[in-house]
């Protein structure tokens, strides 16, 4: 019985697939396609939460992206997903508050879908294809991956599927699966970038910067700026990664009822470098460690018993003197046991000049919760600009580090 066979298959249905996709079929309608996902949706921003950023260098890894090329392609992302741009006001008092103290805010054009809405976009993009004759397989795991001189192949359930091409666009969580299939094929790789954080929650009042930019986008110094803020209807939530959990963040859109909170991230960005060979493996380390530490849950600590070097316990998440319950309920405890102390250093002064710029954001009921942890950056060495690593071969989006977002992917 002869194999299965495609023009194109594209290994992932999160916006760096559906992108490839799009360009492929809408450039030559004939080629027969073929999209396969392990989940019953995609997954990763486009589900969760869906902000966009239509700015470069936002959400790109500017080593293989131009302003022009960005733009271009922005262009046309900006089609497909029909975003409501954001309005944005009192940017420059903002601005000029930071510049005082070297920290920059970078303007963006920015819209909001919510997690509540979100399913809708990716069913609406999905079913486009699907007329356009794309054939789209969901819960469908590939366990493995070869080529031979003429095509390449997916395993499914014992089963190869070959293609002419094939593309691999698994996302952030889907790194150890492209490190997997990168160092049985030989394909050589940089593995020594990750962000390491913690998410800030409190309640909306004491971050108001948000009525006036929904997600700023803010650089400090030592490698550290925010990320995903939410804000509305916010929450904190957990999520699962291998055998441990990190946080992460996520709002409803503006037509749910608020619950007045917000919620940001700080990251810091850690080049390690030779003769460490992977960040991936350090991230997972100190994911483990915070999980380990918080017996099997991260940690969450309010920022007044952090700067009065104190473990938070649970009787401090309550409603009297701190005025706000954790949207997500993990294991009150000491931040400092667990995040590196460099690391912990850079980003409590990013705070603190965060708190100069945007007055209240360190109130004593602030919590603080770690580990919020993005692992992307396994960076394939590419053989030409179309991010093709083997003959038929190629990887892309945010696993692969050729973005950083949404609209990069």
């Amino acid at each position: 019985m002869s194999a299965e066979i495609h023009d194109v298959i594209i290994v992932g249905t999160g916006p760096a697939g559906l992108g490839a996709a799009y360009e492929l079929v809408e450039a030559r309608p004939s080629l027969k396609i073929l999209m396969v996902d392990k989940g019953s949706i995609c997954s990763g921003g486009l589900r969760n939460d869906c902000k966009q950023n239509y700015t470069f260098p936002i959400g790109f890894a500017e080593n293989y992206w131009s302003k022009g090329e960005a733009e271009e392609l922005l262009e046309k992302v900006e089609n497909h997903l029909q975003p409501k741009i954001l309005p944005t006001s009192h940017l420059e008092t903002y601005q000029q508050r930071a510049a005082r103290i070297g920290v920059e805010i970078v303007a963006v054009r920015q819209a909001h879908v919510g997690t509540d809405q979100s399913k809708k976009l990716i069913h609406r993009l999905l079913a486009r294809l699907e007329e356009l004759g794309v054939v789209i397989r969901l819960r469908t795991e590939v366990s493995d991956i070869s080529e031979t001189d003429r095509d390449a192949a997916i395993v499914i359930d014992g089963k190869e599927i070959r293609g002419r091409k094939l593309i691999v666009a698994p996302g952030r969580k889907g790194f150890s699966f492209l490190q997997e299939i990168m160092e049985k094929m030989g394909i050589t790789y940089v593995d020594n970038i990750v962000d390491v954080g913690v998410r800030l929650e409190t309640q909306q009042e004491r971050y108001p910067i948000v009525a006036d930019y929904y997600d700023p986008k803010i650089y400090f110094p030592d490698n550290v700026r925010t990320f995903c803020t939410n804000s509305g209807h916010a929450r904190v939530i957990r999520e699962k990664y291998q055998d441990f959990y990190l946080i992460n963040g996520h709002a409803l859109s503006r037509q749910q009822a608020g619950n007045n909170l917000v919620n940001v991230a700080l990251l810091k960005t850690i080049h390690l470098k030779d003769p460490v060979r992977s960040g991936q493996q350090m991230a997972v380390y100190l994911g483990r460690l915070a999980n380990e530490i918080g017996g099997g849950k991260p940690l969450m600590q309010r920022v007044g018993d952090f700067r009065m070097g104190k473990r938070s316990k649970e009787e401090t998440f309550n409603r009297d003197l701190y005025d706000f319950p954790p949207t997500c309920r993990v294991t009150a405890g000491d931040l400092g046991l667990a995040v590196p102390a460099r690391i912990m250093r850079h980003l409590w002064t990013a705070m603190k000049k965060l708190d100069s710029i945007v007055p209240g954001i360190l109130h004593p009921s602030t919590i603080m919760y770690y580990p919020e942890i993005k692992m992307y950056a396994n960076k394939p060495v590419f053989r030409d600009d179309y991010c093709r690593v083997t003959r038929h071969l190629y990887m892309i989006g945010d696993g692969a580090g050729t973005s950083r977002g949404i609209t990069g992917a």
